[in-house]
């Protein structure tokens, strides 16, 4: 693993992750999106998600499926990959499991999918698997997974059984209840989450009178959902505090005050995503900041941070008169 500081160590369901900061999927392939940037290394990384996977190789979206928004970036790449056999099988070997932990990323359209996935990355060198449920589920008119508590629950529940490897849930915002979700994922057998997914949303050409994206809507995520991202952390965090089950925070972190952000809030572990589109190297910067507040606050190790906010008022007392 990674030579860094060792007071960035973190462990996360059984694994070590050199430092807190995760690379998320979707941002950087299958772990070599990067690598050809001078500077790069996946060693500032305590682990890479691995871009989502399917049972069947998918094409994806029709373009335009990027679009920049004011503080944010919109994507609907439609989980173009070239299927769990390809990945298993020829990529996950070019990977050098010394340099930082590989988490894979689950998607499907039916449970089913998700079982056959899930059970193709257990027999693998894979670390742990992310399951992405926030994929619509073909057999129920296309709702997606992610927004039903019951639905969530029986795609955790079903992956659950197939591996024995670290489980990580990816949630969704777009939901009524996000604590509720997490608890009735913690039941079905979730061992983490990864707080938050995009939000859903639109950006249009008025010009054209057209949206940008040619799917019409696509998933907001950058400096712009960060505020969101936070509360939602935070509110997971009360389920999961008690039972001892790590967070993966993420959602517009483009510095060390944002991932402090996150780990105050209750997170074990940051995701950073977008800012590497236009700042690959900002890893380092991120490390580097972290431990500069570790010695600025006196503290041994980050864990210390973790969870560490202190609320201006009771939980459920209302925080603006809206």
């Amino acid at each position: 693993m990674a030579d860094t500081d060792p007071r960035l160590t973190v462990d996360f369901c059984g694994l070590s992750f050199a430092t807190p900061l995760v690379l998320l999927s979707g941002c950087v392939g299958f772990g070599e999106e990067y690598t050809r940037v001078q500077g790069f290394s996946n060693r500032d990384a305590g682990a890479v998600c691995l871009k989502g996977t399917t049972g069947a190789p998918r094409l994806g979206n029709p373009p335009h499926r990027i679009y920049e928004t004011p503080d944010g970036m919109l994507n609907a790449i439609g989980l173009q990959n070239p299927g769990v056999g390809k990945v298993v099988d020829t990529i996950l070997p070019t990977l050098d499991f010394d340099e930082t932990r590989f988490i894979a990323n689950v998607s499907g359209s039916t449970v089913e999918e998700y079982i056959a996935v899930t059970r193709y990355f257990d027999d693998s060198p894979i670390d742990a698997i992310e399951i992405n449920i926030s994929c619509p589920n073909v057999k129920e008119g296309g709702v997606a997974f992610g927004n039903d508590p019951a639905m969530s629950a029986r795609v955790v529940e079903a992956c659950r059984a197939v591996t024995r490897k670290p489980l990580i849930t990816k949630l969704s915002p777009n939901q009524t209840d996000i604590a509720e979700n997490a608890r009735r994922c913690i039941d079905a057998g979730s061992d983490a989450f990864a707080v938050i997914n995009t939000l859903m949303g639109m950006a249009i050409d008025i010009e054209a009178r057209t949206p940008y994206i040619g799917n019409n809507q696509g998933g907001l995520s950058g400096p712009a959902i960060k505020p969101i991202a936070l509360l939602k952390v935070h509110q997971v965090y009360q389920v999961t505090k008690a039972h001892g089950i790590p967070i993966i925070g993420q959602g517009g972190v483009t510095s060390p005050d944002d991932a402090i952000e996150f780990l105050l809030a209750g997170a074990t572990a940051v995701g950073v995503g977008t800012a590497l589109f236009y700042d690959p190297l900002v890893l380092p910067k991120i490390n580097q900041g972290i431990i500069a507040y570790l010695d600025r606050h006196e503290l041994a190790h980050v864990g210390q941070i973790s969870g560490a906010l202190r609320p201006n008022s009771p939980e459920g007392t209302p925080l603006c008169d809206c």
